[in-house]
């Protein structure tokens, strides 16, 4: 048995694949001192019965990324270390049997051509002579991946074992993790049952026991174990070695070769959660006992797709858990709760694929005290209050598995645990004929239906059935007067002496701004690239109010409050739940104001960009002139308990200027038309803001250091390498949903962001970045000829340099 040192400079907890490839990675940095606990044997947790399938096609530009790091080092990882890994790259097929699940598959196949995958589209003939042991009668397509493959899970873990040891990690078996320290906010050291040791980073890699090892620390990890069950056949006569892996997502099941015979699993629609109790101490190269009966429906499921399952030998059925996580995704990064505590787990049945880049992405965060690139679709930060509620993950994330290989709809909702989160007008606004979505909890107004009318979502790839109703209350906002309600916007308050230089430095715009003026500003990493969008309203000399989308409240506070230096006095709180948002929008919102409040809201006395306190219905409320839609408007902040107060004396004043309602859907087809960027899409770390088109928002003409200024200054001057344009498509057939590709000239130059249809300009409409190593110059955009690829077709585009809509701004200034 290795002994434990007294101190090191990373320690990382959890010997499966991720623990493996973090502490490899953080060797391949440089970074030394590294030690490596295991509390058994290194994969003995979940690791080791992993069905091993690697690909690497996701929706999301990051993970696809990431993904294509674990295949660039497992294809070269047995010849470094020696090890062996079981790594083949025999490609992955995807089949399609129904017209939906073809047209997903041809969207998928767009998103493989943005970024820059080899995917095909194949016959159900071609689809066969890849695959000639299975039946082929009800296919009508498949889609295949040539760069996928499959890995033998534990040898893996063994290389990037030997991988890391060569390069000084130590790596200590049968060592539990008791206890974890922490001074001033951050990690300090572990205890362990060989004693313990001292340390400034940790890193949680623990799989299923990564909620419990979080809690230690105070730490949450909003994952659950689930029981995951495939068998593994005798061998097959016609399954070869490099037959590709098969995901048969309409059947609910994947398949794999292994030594002749096949590998089949699946995800049941009725999954079963493993240990709500708590998780076995000694649970150590265990499996759970076979479960044939919740099994069965898989296999009646599989036997059309495979007809020799019926014949073949069933060397054993393997009921092994894994961890899942409530969107389906992983979780990594820093925890908010704790500086120095890293998390890398919850990978959902997917982590030998995403083991190996995950690992990397890890090091490299925890090197450069940032995320390396755009991460946001798996990062720990996009969690919240409502993820601390076991029982709300419990039951999505129960959901989400059944999900695994349901047609992903462009819209969709999830049905499980919802309401835990309410507006004060969630009431009214059903009785109104909400459909309400959710987002971290709260229940959001997407659409509203009309009289006889269903207030229900019917999921489509073309128009969906709220299509023609979100036309309606966008018309009623660019043409009249429309109400939005966004309580679920995050808020905080950021007070004290030094409230102005701290936010300033933080911010990229300039917030050092005179009390009742608005700013909005980004907040910059050290690349420039933009870590969060948000408003800044400066209330007095020492007090700041800060508005964010609703999912960034996690990320956007600890982003901010880990900025603030030691010794200044700056606090910042959440009130978030403090207070309600009503939106007025539209060219008739100055009459219902001025009617409904007390005050001037001429344009002079309330300009674009002011805040004021004003009253209605003789409650007290912050009105901010701002907005999202492109139009004259006020978000209206007021207490919570004043809410439907005020928004009852806003709908009566509002019924003589032909007030409408408008909920989510609305506020994405209007702010495309305007090019308003949403992070997460448009904006993320990879993008700074000139490369997005909002250097008007950055203060690089005066003398103030900001994070993330020297690298504007590096990139100002010259021809940037991409750029943020519209893009609008004529043809009524094509819808628009993001990550089509954008072909100038016939040449492969980016995707869209995202994608909608605007409806005063009357056409489908994106917001891409467009690409040229030798500069995206007005003159190179404004001498191509433009395309858009659709679900494997190319249509003609037109590109906008400007917003459709009110590219001078008149209307929101009037």
């Amino acid at each position: 048995m290795s002994k434990l040192p007294d101190r090191a400079h990373v320690v990382v907890v959890g010997g499966g694949i991720v623990g493996c490839s973090t502490a490899y990675h953080l060797a391949a940095l440089g970074i030394g001192d590294v030690v490596l606990i295991e509390r058994h044997e290194l994969s003995s947790g979940s690791t080791w019965h992993a069905a091993g399938l690697v690909g690497q096609l996701r929706s999301q530009a990051g993970i696809t990324q990431l993904l294509g790091h674990s295949i660039d080092l497992y294809r070269n990882l047995e010849k470094e270390t020696g090890q062996a890994t079981g790594w083949k790259m025999n490609g992955g097929l995807r089949l399609a049997c129904n017209p939906a699940r073809m047209t997903e598959i041809l969207r998928q196949a767009t998103t493989a051509h943005s970024f820059g995958l080899e995917m095909h589209v194949l016959s159900p003939k071609e689809a066969l002579d890849l695959w000639p042991v299975m039946n082929a009668d009800d296919v009508l397509g498949a889609a295949f991946l040539p760069t996928d493959g499959q890995a033998n899970p534990g040898d893996i873990t063994r290389a990037l074992a030997q991988g890391a040891r060569k390069r000084g990690v130590r790596i200590i078996e049968n060592c539990a993790v008791t206890g974890v320290h922490a001074d001033a906010g951050r990690v300090s050291g572990l205890d362990t049952a060989l004693g313990s040791i001292e340390t400034g980073i940790v890193v949680n890699c623990c799989g299923q026991w990564a909620r419990e090892f979080g809690a230690l620390a105070g730490v949450n990890v909003p994952l659950i174990s689930v029981q995951h069950q495939y068998l593994v056949t005798e061998p097959i006569d016609g399954v070869s070695p490099d037959l590709p892996t098969l995901r048969d997502p309409d059947r609910l099941t994947y398949y794999k070769e292994e030594v002749g015979g096949l590998v089949m699993g699946g995800y049941e629609p009725n999954p079963i959660p493993w240990a709500t109790g708590g998780l076995p101490e000694n649970f150590s190269f265990t499996l759970l006992d076979e479960d044939w009966d919740h099994f069965g429906p898989m296999m009646e499921l599989a036997l059309p797709r495979v007809p020799a399952l019926e014949r073949a030998g069933i060397k054993q059925l393997i009921n092994g858990p894994e961890s899942f996580t409530p969107d389906g995704n992983f979780i990594l990064g820093e925890a908010p709760e704790l500086r120095g505590y890293f998390v890398g787990a919850g990978f959902n049945a997917f982590g030998i694929a995403s083991g190996g880049g995950a690992g990397k992405a890890l090091a490299e965060w925890i090197a450069g005290d940032e995320p390396p690139y755009d991460l946001w679709a798996v990062d720990i930060r996009r969690f919240g209050a409502v993820h601390r509620d076991r029982r709300w993950v419990e039951a999505r994330t129960l959901e989400l598995y059944g999900k695994h290989y349901t047609i992903a709809w462009p819209g969709e909702e999830h049905a499980s645990v919802r309401g835990a989160r309410k507006s004060p007008l969630y009431d009214t606004l059903a009785g109104r004929g909400a459909c309400f979505g959710e987002k971290m909890g709260w229940e959001r107004p997407n659409w509203f239906a009309p009289a006889g009318v269903e207030a229900k979502d019917v999921y489509s790839f073309e128009r969906p059935n709220w299509f023609e109703h979100v036309a309606a209350e966008h018309r009623a906002v660019r043409e009249r007067v429309g109400l939005i309600d966004q309580t679920s916007f995050a808020k905080f308050e950021v007070s004290g002496a030094d409230a102005a230089s701290a936010l300033n430095r933080i911010c990229a715009n300039d917030v050092d701004c005179a009390p009742g003026q608005l700013r909005y500003t980004q907040l910059l990493n050290s690349r420039g690239g933009i870590e969060a969008d948000l408003t800044v309203t400066r209330l007095d000399t020492d007090r700041y109010y800060l508005v964010t989308g609703t999912g960034f409240v996690t990320h956007d506070r600890h982003w901010i409050g880990g900025h603030f230096r030691a010794g200044e006095a700056v606090t910042l709180e959440d009130v978030s739940d403090r207070y309600s948002v009503l939106s007025l929008m539209g060219p008739r919102a100055r009459e219902v104001i001025s009617a409904a409040g007390e005050g001037d809201f001429g344009n002079a006395a309330f300009p674009f960009g002011a805040a004021q306190r004003i009253r209605i219905a003789g409650r007290e409320l912050l009105a901010l002139r701002v907005t999202y839609v492109g139009e004259l408007g006020w978000e209206l902040h007021c207490d919570q308990a004043d809410a439907r107060i005020v928004y009852e004396a806003l709908l009566e004043t509002g019924q003589a200027f032909d007030i409408a309602d408008a909920g989510y859907r609305a506020i994405e087809s209007l702010r495309l038309e305007k090019a308003y960027r949403a992070w997460g899409a448009d904006l993320s770390p990879d993008h700074t803001p000139l490369e997005a088109g909002l250097g008007f928002a950055v203060k690089l003409s005066s003398d103030v250091d900001f994070i993330g200024r020297s690298a504007l200054e590096a990139q100002r001057g010259k021809p940037l390498g991409k750029r943020l344009m519209g893009f609008s498509v004529d043809d009524p057939s094509v819808t628009l949903i993001g990550r089509e590709t954008i072909y100038r000239d016939g040449e492969r130059v980016g995707w869209l962001s995202s994608g909608g249809y605007g409806h005063t300009v009357g056409s489908s409409i994106g917001l891409g970045y467009v690409r040229n190593a030798e500069g995206v110059t007005n003159d190179w955009l404004d001498a191509g000829s433009y395309e858009l690829e659709v679900a494997t077709r190319r249509v003609p585009a037109t590109l906008q340099r400007r917003a459709m809509y009110d590219p001078e701004m008149a209307r929101i200034k009037a």
